[in-house]
Protein backbone atom coordinates (compact mmCIF):
# COMPACT_ATOMS: atom_id res chain seq x y z
CA UNK A 1 0.00 0.00 0.00
CA UNK A 2 1.42 3.73 -1.11
CA UNK A 3 0.79 5.68 2.40
CA UNK A 4 0.68 9.18 1.84
CA UNK A 5 3.29 11.69 3.28
CA UNK A 6 2.11 12.70 7.07
CA UNK A 7 4.05 16.23 6.09
CA UNK A 8 1.35 19.19 5.23
CA UNK A 9 3.35 22.20 4.63
CA UNK A 10 1.97 25.52 2.80
CA UNK A 11 4.26 27.88 1.14
CA UNK A 12 4.05 30.42 3.50
CA UNK A 13 5.44 28.40 6.40
CA UNK A 14 8.88 27.19 4.88
CA UNK A 15 10.24 31.14 4.22
CA UNK A 16 14.23 31.14 5.77
CA UNK A 17 15.32 32.09 9.25
CA UNK A 18 17.36 34.92 8.80
CA UNK A 19 20.74 33.99 7.46
CA UNK A 20 22.20 36.46 9.76
CA UNK A 21 20.68 35.83 12.86
CA UNK A 22 21.33 32.18 12.57
CA UNK A 23 24.96 33.19 11.67
CA UNK A 24 25.38 34.98 14.53
CA UNK A 25 23.82 32.56 16.57
CA UNK A 26 26.06 29.68 15.95
CA UNK A 27 29.19 32.23 16.77
CA UNK A 28 27.32 32.92 19.98
CA UNK A 29 27.43 29.09 20.75
CA UNK A 30 30.79 28.30 19.01
CA UNK A 31 32.81 30.49 20.45
CA UNK A 32 31.91 30.55 23.91
CA UNK A 33 34.31 27.65 25.38
CA UNK A 34 36.89 27.99 23.36
CA UNK A 35 37.71 31.31 24.29
CA UNK A 36 39.33 32.35 27.55
CA UNK A 37 39.20 29.60 29.56
CA UNK A 38 42.12 27.03 31.32
CA UNK A 39 42.18 23.38 29.92
CA UNK A 40 39.79 21.47 32.18
CA UNK A 41 39.89 18.18 33.54
CA UNK A 42 40.65 15.77 33.00
CA UNK A 43 40.44 14.31 29.24
CA UNK A 44 40.30 18.14 28.14
CA UNK A 45 43.63 18.49 29.68
CA UNK A 46 45.25 15.17 29.00
CA UNK A 47 44.49 15.34 25.10
CA UNK A 48 46.23 18.79 25.03
CA UNK A 49 49.45 17.01 26.81
CA UNK A 50 49.82 14.70 23.83
CA UNK A 51 49.60 17.17 21.76
CA UNK A 52 52.20 19.26 23.18
CA UNK A 53 54.12 16.21 23.44
CA UNK A 54 54.22 15.41 19.73
CA UNK A 55 54.71 19.59 18.97
CA UNK A 56 57.42 19.51 21.53
CA UNK A 57 59.06 16.48 19.65
CA UNK A 58 58.96 14.19 22.77
CA UNK A 59 56.68 11.56 21.21
CA UNK A 60 55.92 9.24 18.37
CA UNK A 61 53.59 10.72 15.71
CA UNK A 62 52.42 6.87 14.89
CA UNK A 63 52.47 6.16 19.00
CA UNK A 64 51.76 9.22 21.02
CA UNK A 65 53.23 8.97 24.60
CA UNK A 66 53.06 10.78 27.65
CA UNK A 67 55.78 10.33 29.66
CA UNK A 68 55.75 6.81 28.60
CA UNK A 69 51.95 6.36 29.10
CA UNK A 70 50.18 5.54 25.77
CA UNK A 71 46.99 7.25 25.28
CA UNK A 72 43.43 5.92 27.15
CA UNK A 73 41.79 6.63 24.18
CA UNK A 74 43.75 6.38 20.62
CA UNK A 75 42.74 9.13 18.11
CA UNK A 76 45.75 10.02 16.09
CA UNK A 77 43.60 12.45 14.17
CA UNK A 78 42.57 14.62 17.31
CA UNK A 79 46.55 14.46 18.57
CA UNK A 80 47.98 15.45 15.33
CA UNK A 81 45.24 18.21 14.98
CA UNK A 82 46.22 20.17 17.98
CA UNK A 83 49.73 19.87 17.67
CA UNK A 84 50.18 20.60 14.12
CA UNK A 85 48.21 23.78 15.43
CA UNK A 86 50.55 24.66 18.04
CA UNK A 87 53.40 24.14 15.81
CA UNK A 88 51.79 26.08 13.13
CA UNK A 89 51.17 29.23 15.79
CA UNK A 90 52.98 32.17 15.62
CA UNK A 91 55.20 33.47 18.34
CA UNK A 92 53.74 34.22 21.26
CA UNK A 93 50.49 32.57 20.85
CA UNK A 94 49.92 30.19 24.07
CA UNK A 95 49.63 26.24 22.92
CA UNK A 96 46.85 25.16 24.37
CA UNK A 97 44.89 28.11 22.42
CA UNK A 98 46.74 27.34 19.32
CA UNK A 99 45.46 23.93 19.96
CA UNK A 100 42.14 24.90 19.39
CA UNK A 101 41.69 26.46 16.48
CA UNK A 102 41.50 23.04 14.41
CA UNK A 103 38.55 21.96 17.26
CA UNK A 104 36.76 25.13 16.49
CA UNK A 105 36.69 24.17 12.97
CA UNK A 106 35.61 20.66 13.67
CA UNK A 107 32.42 22.50 15.57
CA UNK A 108 31.77 24.55 12.65
CA UNK A 109 32.23 21.47 10.59
CA UNK A 110 29.16 19.67 12.18
CA UNK A 111 27.16 22.21 12.04
CA UNK A 112 27.93 22.80 8.39
CA UNK A 113 27.23 19.10 7.82
CA UNK A 114 24.14 18.77 9.57
CA UNK A 115 22.79 21.98 8.06
CA UNK A 116 23.67 20.02 4.19
CA UNK A 117 22.83 16.82 4.61
CA UNK A 118 19.64 17.48 6.39
CA UNK A 119 18.50 19.75 3.12
CA UNK A 120 19.65 16.96 0.73
CA UNK A 121 17.47 14.08 2.72
CA UNK A 122 14.62 16.91 2.47
CA UNK A 123 14.87 17.16 -1.45
CA UNK A 124 13.95 13.96 -1.33
CA UNK A 125 10.51 12.58 -3.15
CA UNK A 126 10.10 10.32 0.02
CA UNK A 127 10.41 13.20 2.11
CA UNK A 128 8.21 15.81 0.22
CA UNK A 129 4.76 17.57 1.70
CA UNK A 130 1.44 16.50 0.43
CA UNK A 131 0.81 18.50 -2.83
CA UNK A 132 -2.40 20.62 -2.40
CA UNK A 133 -5.07 20.28 -5.02
CA UNK A 134 -4.97 24.06 -6.08
CA UNK A 135 -1.36 24.67 -5.43
CA UNK A 136 0.13 26.69 -2.71
CA UNK A 137 2.11 23.49 -0.89
CA UNK A 138 6.07 24.24 0.14
CA UNK A 139 8.15 24.29 -2.89
CA UNK A 140 11.07 21.87 -2.32
CA UNK A 141 14.03 24.07 -2.36
CA UNK A 142 12.11 25.97 0.17
CA UNK A 143 11.00 23.16 2.83
CA UNK A 144 14.54 21.63 2.33
CA UNK A 145 16.25 24.86 3.40
CA UNK A 146 13.47 25.64 6.31
CA UNK A 147 14.75 21.76 7.70
CA UNK A 148 17.94 22.50 7.66
CA UNK A 149 17.51 25.48 9.61
CA UNK A 150 15.57 23.50 11.83
CA UNK A 151 17.68 20.46 12.01
CA UNK A 152 20.76 22.96 13.09
CA UNK A 153 18.46 24.81 15.75
CA UNK A 154 17.42 20.76 17.02
CA UNK A 155 21.27 20.30 17.18
CA UNK A 156 22.31 23.33 18.87
CA UNK A 157 19.35 22.92 21.40
CA UNK A 158 20.71 19.73 22.36
CA UNK A 159 22.08 19.91 26.10
CA UNK A 160 24.79 17.19 25.45
CA UNK A 161 26.25 18.94 22.56
CA UNK A 162 27.59 22.14 24.72
CA UNK A 163 30.45 21.37 26.85
CA UNK A 164 31.55 18.00 24.66
CA UNK A 165 32.02 20.10 22.05
CA UNK A 166 34.07 22.51 22.83
CA UNK A 167 36.44 20.27 23.82
CA UNK A 168 39.97 20.01 22.24
CA UNK A 169 38.96 15.71 23.12
CA UNK A 170 38.91 13.06 20.46
CA UNK A 171 35.08 13.11 20.91
CA UNK A 172 34.86 16.30 18.87
CA UNK A 173 36.67 14.98 15.78
CA UNK A 174 34.89 11.67 15.99
CA UNK A 175 32.03 13.97 15.91
CA UNK A 176 33.22 16.31 12.90
CA UNK A 177 33.64 13.49 10.48
CA UNK A 178 30.64 11.78 11.62
CA UNK A 179 29.16 14.54 10.38
CA UNK A 180 31.07 14.50 7.05
CA UNK A 181 29.93 10.84 6.73
CA UNK A 182 25.98 11.69 7.27
CA UNK A 183 26.30 14.24 4.97
CA UNK A 184 27.54 12.37 2.23
CA UNK A 185 25.56 9.27 2.82
CA UNK A 186 22.95 12.02 2.43
CA UNK A 187 23.57 14.11 -0.65
CA UNK A 188 24.54 10.44 -3.07
CA UNK A 189 24.50 10.47 -5.54
CA UNK A 190 23.68 14.48 -6.26
CA UNK A 191 25.66 17.16 -5.92
CA UNK A 192 29.29 15.41 -6.96
CA UNK A 193 32.14 15.31 -6.36
CA UNK A 194 31.22 16.86 -2.77
CA UNK A 195 29.70 14.26 -1.10
CA UNK A 196 32.19 11.87 -2.05
CA UNK A 197 34.87 13.86 -0.86
CA UNK A 198 32.98 14.30 2.35
CA UNK A 199 32.53 10.25 2.83
CA UNK A 200 35.75 9.64 2.27
CA UNK A 201 37.40 12.18 4.40
CA UNK A 202 34.73 11.43 7.05
CA UNK A 203 35.39 7.20 6.98
CA UNK A 204 39.11 7.78 6.73
CA UNK A 205 38.86 11.11 9.79
CA UNK A 206 36.85 8.28 11.94
CA UNK A 207 39.25 5.79 11.51
CA UNK A 208 42.22 7.73 12.55
CA UNK A 209 40.27 9.79 15.29
CA UNK A 210 39.69 6.29 17.16
CA UNK A 211 36.41 4.83 15.81
CA UNK A 212 37.02 2.59 12.75
CA UNK A 213 34.59 -0.07 13.33
CA UNK A 214 31.77 3.05 13.65
CA UNK A 215 33.12 4.13 9.94
CA UNK A 216 32.72 0.23 8.28
CA UNK A 217 29.40 0.12 10.00
CA UNK A 218 28.94 3.75 8.45
CA UNK A 219 29.68 2.39 4.78
CA UNK A 220 27.68 -0.82 5.23
CA UNK A 221 24.64 1.13 6.43
CA UNK A 222 25.11 4.03 3.42
CA UNK A 223 25.50 1.07 1.39
CA UNK A 224 22.72 -1.27 2.31
CA UNK A 225 20.10 1.88 2.22
CA UNK A 226 21.22 3.03 -1.31
CA UNK A 227 20.64 -0.81 -2.62
CA UNK A 228 17.53 -1.38 -1.16
CA UNK A 229 16.67 2.16 -2.36
CA UNK A 230 17.56 0.55 -5.86
CA UNK A 231 15.56 -2.05 -5.56
CA UNK A 232 12.32 -0.56 -4.42
CA UNK A 233 12.67 1.90 -7.65
CA UNK A 234 14.93 -0.48 -9.96
CA UNK A 235 11.80 -1.41 -12.28
CA UNK A 236 11.03 2.36 -12.91
CA UNK A 237 14.81 3.52 -13.70
CA UNK A 238 16.28 4.36 -16.93
CA UNK A 239 18.81 1.16 -17.37
CA UNK A 240 21.66 4.31 -17.30
CA UNK A 241 20.40 5.65 -14.24
CA UNK A 242 20.31 2.00 -12.49
CA UNK A 243 23.49 1.08 -13.57
CA UNK A 244 24.97 5.08 -12.06
CA UNK A 245 22.86 3.60 -8.54
CA UNK A 246 24.72 0.21 -8.69
CA UNK A 247 28.01 2.16 -8.81
CA UNK A 248 27.19 4.26 -6.12
CA UNK A 249 26.71 1.68 -3.83
CA UNK A 250 29.78 -0.35 -4.72
CA UNK A 251 31.72 3.05 -4.22
CA UNK A 252 30.82 3.16 -0.74
CA UNK A 253 31.35 -0.57 0.21
CA UNK A 254 34.98 -0.15 -1.27
CA UNK A 255 35.21 3.18 0.54
CA UNK A 256 34.41 1.09 3.48
CA UNK A 257 36.94 -1.38 2.72
CA UNK A 258 39.45 0.93 1.90
CA UNK A 259 38.69 2.30 5.23
CA UNK A 260 39.40 -1.60 6.63
CA UNK A 261 42.48 -2.29 5.08
CA UNK A 262 44.08 1.23 6.27
CA UNK A 263 43.06 0.50 10.11
CA UNK A 264 44.48 -3.36 9.23
CA UNK A 265 47.97 -1.61 7.96
CA UNK A 266 48.27 0.84 10.91
CA UNK A 267 46.66 -1.37 13.33
CA UNK A 268 44.12 0.49 14.72
CA UNK A 269 41.36 -2.05 15.16
CA UNK A 270 40.94 -1.23 18.96
CA UNK A 271 37.61 -3.19 20.94
CA UNK A 272 36.43 -1.71 24.16
CA UNK A 273 33.25 -3.26 25.07
CA UNK A 274 33.46 -2.67 28.35
CA UNK A 275 30.14 -0.84 29.06
CA UNK A 276 27.99 -3.94 29.58
CA UNK A 277 28.29 -3.83 33.58
CA UNK A 278 26.78 -0.75 33.82
CA UNK A 279 24.00 1.16 36.54
CA UNK A 280 21.50 1.35 33.73
CA UNK A 281 18.91 3.92 35.83
CA UNK A 282 21.88 6.29 35.32
CA UNK A 283 22.49 5.65 32.03
CA UNK A 284 18.51 6.36 31.47
CA UNK A 285 18.75 9.46 32.76
CA UNK A 286 22.19 10.38 30.73
CA UNK A 287 20.34 9.16 27.33
CA UNK A 288 17.56 11.58 28.49
CA UNK A 289 18.86 14.87 29.90
CA UNK A 290 21.84 14.68 27.19
CA UNK A 291 19.63 14.29 23.78
CA UNK A 292 16.80 16.45 24.93
CA UNK A 293 14.81 18.47 23.42
CA UNK A 294 15.46 16.45 19.66
CA UNK A 295 14.60 12.99 21.46
CA UNK A 296 10.74 13.44 21.71
CA UNK A 297 11.02 15.06 18.67
CA UNK A 298 12.59 12.38 16.71
CA UNK A 299 10.30 9.59 18.68
CA UNK A 300 7.41 11.24 16.67
CA UNK A 301 8.80 11.12 13.68
CA UNK A 302 9.74 7.86 13.56
CA UNK A 303 5.89 7.13 14.62
CA UNK A 304 4.37 9.82 11.98
CA UNK A 305 6.84 8.38 9.09
CA UNK A 306 6.52 4.86 10.06
CA UNK A 307 5.33 3.82 6.56
CA UNK A 308 8.05 5.58 5.04
CA UNK A 309 10.72 4.15 7.61
CA UNK A 310 12.47 2.54 4.05
CA UNK A 311 12.86 6.65 2.52
CA UNK A 312 16.27 7.28 2.74
CA UNK A 313 15.60 10.97 4.68
CA UNK A 314 14.18 8.72 8.05
CA UNK A 315 16.34 5.99 7.51
CA UNK A 316 19.54 7.13 6.98
CA UNK A 317 19.54 9.52 10.52
CA UNK A 318 17.71 6.35 12.19
CA UNK A 319 20.51 4.17 11.26
CA UNK A 320 22.79 6.58 12.99
CA UNK A 321 20.90 6.35 15.87
CA UNK A 322 20.88 2.98 16.28
CA UNK A 323 24.70 2.69 15.88
CA UNK A 324 25.64 4.90 18.28
CA UNK A 325 23.07 4.04 20.82
CA UNK A 326 24.62 0.39 20.68
CA UNK A 327 28.15 1.63 21.22
CA UNK A 328 26.90 4.31 23.83
CA UNK A 329 25.47 0.84 25.46
CA UNK A 330 28.91 -1.00 24.90
CA UNK A 331 31.65 1.75 26.49
CA UNK A 332 32.43 4.12 28.76
CA UNK A 333 32.19 7.22 28.79
CA UNK A 334 28.77 6.55 27.24
CA UNK A 335 28.16 10.27 27.26
CA UNK A 336 31.13 10.64 24.31
CA UNK A 337 29.59 7.76 22.31
CA UNK A 338 25.97 9.29 22.41
CA UNK A 339 27.49 12.33 21.20
CA UNK A 340 27.80 11.11 17.67
CA UNK A 341 24.50 10.20 17.29
CA UNK A 342 23.46 14.10 17.61
CA UNK A 343 23.42 15.06 14.33
CA UNK A 344 21.38 12.19 12.87
CA UNK A 345 18.79 13.04 15.67
CA UNK A 346 18.65 16.64 14.73
CA UNK A 347 17.86 15.30 11.64
CA UNK A 348 15.03 13.17 13.10
CA UNK A 349 14.05 16.03 15.28
CA UNK A 350 13.69 18.41 12.30
CA UNK A 351 10.68 15.80 10.12
CA UNK A 352 8.66 15.74 13.21
CA UNK A 353 7.76 19.70 12.75
CA UNK A 354 5.69 19.46 9.46
CA UNK A 355 3.38 16.78 11.38
CA UNK A 356 3.18 19.02 14.70
CA UNK A 357 -0.22 20.17 15.76
CA UNK A 358 -0.38 24.04 16.98
CA UNK A 359 -1.03 22.33 20.70
CA UNK A 360 1.86 20.72 20.80
CA UNK A 361 4.57 23.33 19.24
CA UNK A 362 2.73 25.60 21.74
CA UNK A 363 3.54 23.30 24.72
CA UNK A 364 7.39 23.41 23.40
CA UNK A 365 7.43 26.87 23.39
CA UNK A 366 6.11 27.55 26.99
CA UNK A 367 8.31 24.70 28.52
CA UNK A 368 10.93 26.38 26.79
CA UNK A 369 10.61 29.86 27.76
CA UNK A 370 10.14 29.11 31.36
CA UNK A 371 13.11 26.97 31.76
CA UNK A 372 15.75 28.68 30.07
CA UNK A 373 14.09 31.54 31.40
CA UNK A 374 14.68 30.26 35.07
CA UNK A 375 18.11 29.15 33.86
CA UNK A 376 19.04 32.62 32.66
CA UNK A 377 17.79 34.21 35.83
CA UNK A 378 20.09 31.73 38.58
CA UNK A 379 23.27 32.79 36.45
CA UNK A 380 22.94 36.15 36.80
CA UNK A 381 21.45 36.17 40.88
CA UNK A 382 24.70 33.92 41.59
CA UNK A 383 26.98 36.51 39.81
CA UNK A 384 25.29 39.46 41.29
CA UNK A 385 26.11 37.96 44.47
CA UNK A 386 29.71 36.99 43.99
CA UNK A 387 30.17 40.67 42.49
CA UNK A 388 28.07 42.47 45.23
CA UNK A 389 27.17 40.15 47.84
CA UNK A 390 23.73 40.56 47.51
CA UNK A 391 22.04 38.63 48.08
CA UNK A 392 24.61 36.99 50.46
CA UNK A 393 23.87 33.44 50.29
CA UNK A 394 24.66 32.31 46.27
CA UNK A 395 27.99 33.75 47.23
CA UNK A 396 28.34 32.01 50.38
CA UNK A 397 27.67 28.53 48.82
CA UNK A 398 30.17 29.00 46.29
CA UNK A 399 32.94 30.52 48.23
CA UNK A 400 32.39 27.07 50.99
CA UNK A 401 32.44 24.78 47.92
CA UNK A 402 35.67 26.64 46.11
CA UNK A 403 37.95 27.90 49.46
CA UNK A 404 40.50 30.63 48.32
CA UNK A 405 38.71 31.57 45.34
CA UNK A 406 38.48 35.31 44.43
CA UNK A 407 35.72 36.84 42.33
CA UNK A 408 36.83 39.45 39.00
CA UNK A 409 34.81 41.55 37.16
CA UNK A 410 35.63 41.63 33.28
CA UNK A 411 33.94 43.84 31.18
CA UNK A 412 34.03 41.76 28.31
CA UNK A 413 32.04 38.88 30.07
CA UNK A 414 29.73 41.28 31.15
CA UNK A 415 28.92 42.78 27.97
CA UNK A 416 28.93 39.68 25.78
CA UNK A 417 26.51 38.54 29.06
CA UNK A 418 24.32 41.41 28.43
CA UNK A 419 24.20 41.58 24.52
CA UNK A 420 22.82 37.66 24.98
CA UNK A 421 20.26 38.37 27.92
CA UNK A 422 18.65 41.50 25.52
CA UNK A 423 18.87 39.07 22.20
CA UNK A 424 16.78 36.39 24.28
CA UNK A 425 14.49 39.02 25.52
CA UNK A 426 13.91 40.24 22.00
CA UNK A 427 13.71 36.73 20.87
CA UNK A 428 10.97 35.97 23.48
CA UNK A 429 8.99 38.81 22.41
CA UNK A 430 9.01 37.75 18.54
CA UNK A 431 7.90 34.26 19.35
CA UNK A 432 4.67 35.42 21.63
CA UNK A 433 3.94 38.16 19.16
CA UNK A 434 1.43 38.04 16.47
CA UNK A 435 3.16 36.17 13.42
CA UNK A 436 3.18 34.25 10.42
CA UNK A 437 3.92 30.88 11.69
CA UNK A 438 7.36 29.26 10.10
CA UNK A 439 8.00 25.41 10.52
CA UNK A 440 11.47 26.29 12.31
CA UNK A 441 9.65 28.47 14.80
CA UNK A 442 9.03 25.45 17.68
CA UNK A 443 13.22 24.65 17.67
CA UNK A 444 13.76 28.86 17.58
CA UNK A 445 13.54 29.12 21.63
CA UNK A 446 15.00 25.93 22.47
CA UNK A 447 18.19 26.50 20.19
CA UNK A 448 18.48 30.25 21.52
CA UNK A 449 17.94 29.33 24.93
CA UNK A 450 20.64 26.67 24.93
CA UNK A 451 22.85 29.27 23.36
CA UNK A 452 22.25 31.88 25.90
CA UNK A 453 23.11 29.95 28.42
CA UNK A 454 26.07 28.68 27.55
CA UNK A 455 26.91 31.99 26.26
CA UNK A 456 26.53 33.15 30.23
CA UNK A 457 27.98 30.58 31.68
CA UNK A 458 30.92 30.94 29.57
CA UNK A 459 31.27 34.54 30.35
CA UNK A 460 29.85 35.17 33.59
CA UNK A 461 31.17 32.17 35.34
CA UNK A 462 33.63 31.46 33.51
CA UNK A 463 36.32 32.46 36.73
CA UNK A 464 34.41 30.05 38.90
CA UNK A 465 35.08 27.14 36.62
CA UNK A 466 37.95 27.90 35.71
CA UNK A 467 39.40 27.80 39.24
CA UNK A 468 36.83 24.65 40.07
CA UNK A 469 37.62 22.43 36.81
CA UNK A 470 41.38 23.41 35.91
CA UNK A 471 45.01 22.68 37.29
CA UNK A 472 46.02 25.77 37.39
CA UNK A 473 45.13 26.30 41.64
CA UNK A 474 46.90 23.06 42.22
CA UNK A 475 49.69 23.27 39.80
CA UNK A 476 50.71 26.75 41.52
CA UNK A 477 50.24 25.73 44.80
CA UNK A 478 53.07 22.94 43.19
CA UNK A 479 55.44 25.49 41.56
CA UNK A 480 55.21 27.98 44.59
CA UNK A 481 56.68 25.45 46.97
CA UNK A 482 59.46 24.91 44.32
CA UNK A 483 62.80 27.05 45.75
CA UNK A 484 64.54 25.51 42.47
CA UNK A 485 62.20 25.02 39.06
CA UNK A 486 63.18 22.42 37.02
CA UNK A 487 63.35 18.64 37.05
CA UNK A 488 60.89 16.79 39.31
CA UNK A 489 60.03 13.05 39.89
CA UNK A 490 56.87 11.77 39.58
CA UNK A 491 55.16 8.53 40.92
CA UNK A 492 51.13 7.37 40.73
CA UNK A 493 49.94 10.85 38.70
CA UNK A 494 47.21 10.37 36.06
CA UNK A 495 47.72 11.79 32.84
CA UNK A 496 46.21 14.97 32.96
CA UNK A 497 48.23 15.61 35.68
CA UNK A 498 51.38 15.24 34.09
CA UNK A 499 50.31 16.81 31.53
CA UNK A 500 49.23 20.06 33.87
CA UNK A 501 52.49 20.18 35.22
CA UNK A 502 54.31 20.15 32.20
CA UNK A 503 52.53 22.59 30.88
CA UNK A 504 51.16 25.12 33.57
CA UNK A 505 54.09 25.12 35.58
CA UNK A 506 56.84 24.47 33.18
CA UNK A 507 58.53 21.24 34.74
CA UNK A 508 61.08 19.10 33.45
CA UNK A 509 59.08 15.49 34.83
CA UNK A 510 60.48 12.36 35.05
CA UNK A 511 59.26 8.85 35.99
CA UNK A 512 60.45 8.38 40.17
CA UNK A 513 63.58 5.85 39.96
CA UNK A 514 64.61 7.37 36.72
CA UNK A 515 68.28 8.14 35.92
CA UNK A 516 69.74 11.19 36.09
CA UNK A 517 67.88 11.91 39.88
CA UNK A 518 65.78 15.18 40.57
CA UNK A 519 65.90 17.16 43.71
CA UNK A 520 62.24 17.31 43.86
CA UNK A 521 59.01 14.21 43.81
CA UNK A 522 55.88 14.65 43.44
CA UNK A 523 53.34 11.78 44.45
CA UNK A 524 49.41 11.57 44.19
CA UNK A 525 47.05 10.64 47.21
CA UNK A 526 46.56 7.09 45.30
CA UNK A 527 50.56 5.97 46.16
CA UNK A 528 49.88 3.81 48.79
CA UNK A 529 52.58 2.98 51.78
CA UNK A 530 53.76 -0.24 49.92
CA UNK A 531 54.43 2.00 47.06
CA UNK A 532 55.73 4.51 48.93
CA UNK A 533 58.31 2.49 50.91
CA UNK A 534 59.17 0.48 47.21
CA UNK A 535 59.84 4.06 46.20
CA UNK A 536 62.24 4.59 48.93
CA UNK A 537 60.23 7.84 50.23
CA UNK A 538 62.30 7.85 53.88
CA UNK A 539 65.13 9.40 51.54
CA UNK A 540 62.79 12.24 51.12
CA UNK A 541 61.27 15.17 53.11
CA UNK A 542 57.99 16.62 52.76
CA UNK A 543 57.21 19.97 51.72
CA UNK A 544 53.69 20.23 51.10
CA UNK A 545 50.15 19.28 50.17
CA UNK A 546 47.76 20.65 47.70
CA UNK A 547 44.10 19.63 47.33
CA UNK A 548 42.22 20.21 44.41
CA UNK A 549 39.45 22.71 44.93
CA UNK A 550 36.38 20.25 44.85
CA UNK A 551 38.12 16.90 44.76
CA UNK A 552 39.98 15.79 47.85
CA UNK A 553 40.82 12.46 45.98
CA UNK A 554 42.80 14.77 43.28
CA UNK A 555 45.71 15.75 45.46
CA UNK A 556 49.73 16.31 44.95
CA UNK A 557 52.38 15.97 47.46
CA UNK A 558 55.52 17.62 47.34
CA UNK A 559 58.94 16.17 48.67
CA UNK A 560 62.76 17.37 48.67
CA UNK A 561 65.22 14.92 48.44
CA UNK A 562 66.96 14.71 51.76
CA UNK A 563 70.50 15.77 52.71
CA UNK A 564 72.72 12.63 52.49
Amino acid sequence: MNHPTPAIVAQHAVRPLPRGALLLLCVAYVLPGFVGREPWKAQDMTAFGYMLALAQGEAAWMAPTLLGQPPQFESLLAYWLGAWAIMAAPPGVPADVAARVPFVALLVLTLACTWWGLYHLARRPGAQPVAFAFGGEARPTDYARALADAGLLALIASLGLAQLSHETTPALAQLGCTALVFYGLAALPRAAPWPWIGLLLGLLGLALAGAPTLAVLFATLGAALLWLEGRERGAALPFETARARRATVLGVLAAGAGVAAVVGVLDLWRWRLDGWDRDWPSFARLLLWFTWPAWPLAAWTVWRWRHRLQSRHVALPLGFGVITLGFALASVPSDRALLLGLPALAALAAFALPTLSRTVSALVDWFTLLFFTGCVLVIWVVWISLQTGVPAKPAANVLRLLPGFEPRFTVVAFAAALAGTLAWGWLVRWRVGRHRSALWKSLVLPAGGAALCWLLVMSLWLPVLDYARSYVPSVSGIVAALDRPGCVEVAGLTRAQVAALRHHGELRLREAGASPQCPWRVLAAAVTPDEEAALAMDRWQWVTTVRRPRDADDTLRLYRRASP
